[in-house]
């Protein structure tokens, strides 16, 4: 059995997430606004071509964190443009990130049905 690809996904993973534990305890930024930069990041780093690599080596430690999200959609659209033209430009992201939005959606709602909502 080999290992390497699992320590793969563990280093980037966690490199990623060490990087927004850093910037949680060393800035004053909300979660709301690290979330959207790890966001932007994934499109901004697919567009010039370094996520790509990342992904090549990491797999799901890439793919699986929001910066991963950010690569699903930067993908998309650029499936999509080649296909559709400009159209694939609005069309594309919302595409190849439904599933993992219906997803997210649906164990929300399930979970607010079974969760007791109170005061921190």
């Amino acid at each position: 059995m080999n290992l390497l690809p699992y320590l793969q996904a563990f280093l980037v993973g966690g490199i990623l997430c060490v990087i927004a534990q850093i910037l949680i305890d060393k800035t004053q930024w909300t979660p709301a606004r690290i979330v959207v930069l790890y966001v932007c990041s994934g499109v901004a780093l697919t567009a010039i071509g370094i996520y790509d690599k990342i992904v090549d080596f990491g797999k799901a430690g890439a793919t699986v964190p929001l910066t991963g999200f950010g690569y699903s959609l930067a993908k998309g659209v650029e499936q999509a443009v080649d296909t559709y033209g400009l159209l694939g430009a609005f069309l594309g992201g919302l595409r190849a990130t439904a599933g993992g939005i219906a997803a997210a959606i649906f164990f929300a709602i399930l979970f607010a049905c079974f969760a007791k909502p109170r005061d921190k």
